[in-house]
């Protein structure tokens, strides 16, 4: 092997250790883009910033100084393209947004490919530590930070037997919850009255308790509890 495939060899097995090392996180948290994205996101980046390191590659027998190449639009370019497959992992589900931080992860990676695909090993070491300090410890710290969580309820009872909104307001406020917005609806076939809501508390425990408290009220003919989050 000539000393310029092994430089390239380096820059492309670099590539796949960092994001093969952010993709494992990502997997072992069971996220939509996990291992081998990540990876290939790295590997990508750094190959394609790889072209403007040999760029007189391109054009054998044409001398350099006659060509003038930015090799920053390659990166810009990357970055762009990376904007697309964010978006791939980010999906709504009712009011909540899920995969902001996959779609975070996966641009970061890129951006690591693009150091260690212009040869600047040691910023792209300490990103990939950041990285994954950011995707590990920072879990933990942010589950310790005192925080309002927020779910989706609604709620159901018979029409002739429904329960006041003032008596559906002190019920959640019992259990730690108060009211963001509320609706109201009467099914279809006009046998059942909805209250629909965002209810807010400061203690994830607290939705367990309200379960619980609402399994146990015959009043109730249905309801749906869905937290909302990452």
């Amino acid at each position: 092997m000539t000393a310029e495939l092994e430089v390239i060899a380096v820059h492309l097995v670099g590539a796949v250790l960092a994001g093969g090392i952010i993709g494992i996180e990502r997997s072992f948290h069971a996220r939509p883009a996990g291992f081998r994205t990540h990876t290939l996101v790295c590997l990508a980046s750094s190959l394609l910033m790889l072209v403007t390191l040999y760029q007189w590659k391109w054009l054998p027998g044409v001398p350099m100084d006659t060509v003038r190449t930015d090799p920053t639009r390659m990166a810009q370019g990357i970055m762009t393209g990376i904007g697309f497959l964010g978006a791939g992992v980010i999906f709504k589900e009712g009011l909540s947004v899920r995969g902001l931080t996959t779609a975070a992860s996966i641009w970061i990676t890129a951006a690591i490919g693009i150091l260690i695909g212009v040869g600047f090993y040691e910023p792209a070491v300490i990103a990939t530590a950041l990285t994954l300090g950011v995707l590990s410890a920072f879990r933990w710290i942010e589950a310790k930070l005192p925080s309002h969580s927020y779910a989706h309820h609604y709620i159901r009872f018979g029409r002739d037997d429904v329960m006041s909104e003032s008596e559906v307001r002190s019920f959640l406020a019992e259990h730690g919850f108060s009211i963001a917005n509320m609706s109201y609806r009467v099914t279809e076939d006009g046998s059942l009255f909805e209250y629909k809501m965002v209810i807010k508390c400061t203690s994830t425990n607290d939705t367990a308790k309200l379960v619980e408290s609402l399994r146990s009220l015959p009043r109730v003919r249905s309801f749906r509890v869905s937290p909302t989050g990452d």
